[in-house]
């Protein structure tokens, strides 16, 4: 009986160590892909044209998280992708948009600019230097005294910078004036196997031969939508000034992003010791020069036609690379689309145009004619309004009445549904939107005053040429696990994407990025 035993225990002992011999202490390569404008509904729609190893892989293989979301009351690519990487909001990370009115020299700047970091290959330079925490790469690289490698490749410089975080190996992406692949001498120079591309692929070369048709003639026979002569052919050749910003917004620039990153898991050391690597991607999944998908329907068909070849390319060099069993990937949206313009007076819809540039004049004669002569309102940028606060102190007048003052003037307005003033933001009683609303504000870079406009109302603003339909619609997204230790499961409980980066800190056996207040997802 003992003899039973004993030999009972060695062989449950050689069990353990053969699975520790399957799954390591923690995965030797990460890959964080963010699809900008990914939709579930289209994801599913296409499905009859995709391939067996990209999205039909992910879907059936993978844990999938049907209801993803994003804890702000607005995300734009900056925004999502520094949630993705810090586990944060904008409240904590700082990136409240791609772009925000700066107070000391009333201006608006990008996310990622940053005049004392020059550009390589590239005339803009750019730098993480307002991500205002540590990313999943920056703790990657503090737990392995910086011999993990951290990448990031995308077609959009503010994409690749906030993906790749403050101590990332190289952070690249493809420049809007020459195509070529760059980066930023913050990150020092330009990878050799993003160099070798534009030395003998250089997009110029590529895009002046390339013309855009349907991936394969299958895609014109089949058609999600409605609408008539959706299902006729279409031919893009890529020329004149903008040609670069086109691709950058078309299906084969998926291609690209896909080929770049096999380049850079076949000639690199990604993945070959014992310290985990983290490769982040970002790919396009949204309309044709943003056009309405009305008005493009075939070129959005076909972009997620292309997607998931470059999915399906990207696991398969990851499987040849590492092996699937040693690489977890991650697979998201940026949680937001490209309006879809209608005419809703037509159906009797409530509709009207908000236009803040008329609503800022009002409200600084209002409160000329209550405080005095002078400029209180400072500027507008998108939905907020700054105050003049130094001419404000100097009036010594009371910065809570002011801005009481302005909420009750604004909400007046017809078009407003409600008006936040940073002191409600921060301390008005907790409520879901508020939260949300707070998850949205930073202190640094948001205004005074934030106009909720009622959906359905069209926002202009002619100084920065923002126009578009204001909606409070969701737009479904799914957030996937594959590979490293992930059993096939869906689960249609509604989870942010703030939670990713702590969940991916787990499975890398690492601390979760220093602003991340989310718990890991159960099952890493």
């Amino acid at each position: 009986m003992n003899k039973n035993r004993l030999l009972s225990s060695l062989i449950a002992v050689m069990a353990v160590l053969a699975a520790d011999a399957q799954n390591p202490a923690a995965p030797k390569l990460v890959v964080g892909i963010l699809i900008d404008q990914l939709r579930s509904d289209y994801l599913q729609a296409f499905m009859p044209l995709y391939g067996e190893g990209g999205f039909k892989r992910l879907m059936t293989q993978g844990r999938v998280y049907t209801q993803g979301e994003y804890p702000l009351t607005s995300v734009d690519r900056a925004s999502a992708a520094a949630t993705l990487s810090t586990g944060s909001t904008p409240f904590y990370h700082g990136i409240v948009g791609q772009q925000w009115f700066e107070r000391a020299t009333l201006r608006r700047i990008d996310c990622v600019e940053d005049a004392d970091c020059k550009g390589v290959a590239t005339d803009h330079g750019a730098s993480p230097q307002f991500l205002a925490v540590s990313t999943i790469g920056d703790e990657l690289k503090v737990a392995s005294d910086g011999k993990s490698l951290v990448y990031a490749i995308a077609p959009f410089r503010d994409a690749a910078v906030l993906t790749a975080g403050h101590a990332a190996d190289a952070a690249v992406w493809i420049d809007d004036e020459t195509g070529n692949w760059c980066t930023s001498a913050y990150y020092g120079s330009l990878p050799d196997w993003a160099n070798s591309r534009d030395l003998y692929h250089p997009l110029e070369k590529q895009l002046k031969r390339y013309t855009w048709e349907p991936f394969y003639e299958r895609n014109g026979d089949y058609s999600y939508y409605l609408s008539d002569g959706t299902t006729e052919p279409f031919e893009h050749e890529f020329k004149g000034q903008g040609r670069y910003r086109a691709f950058k917004t078309s299906a084969p620039v998926n291609e690209e992003v896909a080929t770049l990153a096999g380049d850079c898991l076949r000639t690199t050391g990604i993945g070959n010791d014992s310290f985990t690597d983290y490769l982040a991607l970002t790919f396009y999944a949204g309309n044709y020069k943003h056009l309405p998908a009305s008005k493009a329907p075939m070129e959005l068909q076909d972009t997620y036609v292309r997607l998931d070849k470059a999915l399906s390319d990207i696991i398969e060099a990851v499987d040849r690379k590492v092996g699937l069993a040693n690489a977890l990937f991650v697979v998201t949206s940026t949680g937001y689309c490209d309006e879809q313009p209608a005419d809703l007076q037509k159906f009797r819809i409530p509709t009207g145009t908000f236009d803040i540039k008329r609503a800022a004049a009002l409200l600084n004669m209002y409160l000329m004619a209550v405080y005095g002569q002078g400029n209180y309102v400072e500027a507008c940028f998108g939905p907020e309004i700054y105050l003049n606060k130094k001419l404000i102190e100097e009036k010594q007048l009371y910065l809570t009445e002011v801005m009481n003052r302005t909420q009750d003037f604004l909400i007046q307005l017809s078009g407003v549904k409600d008006v936040y003033s940073s002191q409600r933001i921060l301390l008005g009683t907790w409520t879901p939107d508020l939260s949300r609303l707070r998850n949205s504000y930073n202190s640094q870079t948001s205004g005074d005053i934030l106009v909720q406009v009622a959906p359905g109302w069209r926002f202009v603003n002619e100084d920065t040429g923002e126009d578009h339909l204001v909606g409070n619609d969701y737009i479904p997204f799914p957030i996937i696990f594959y590979g490293y230790n992930t059993k096939a499961e869906t689960v249609t409980t509604p989870t942010g994407v703030d939670y990713i980066a702590p969940t991916l800190s787990k499975a890398m056996r690492i601390r979760a990025p220093n602003a991340c207040l989310a718990t890991p997802l159960s099952g890493f």
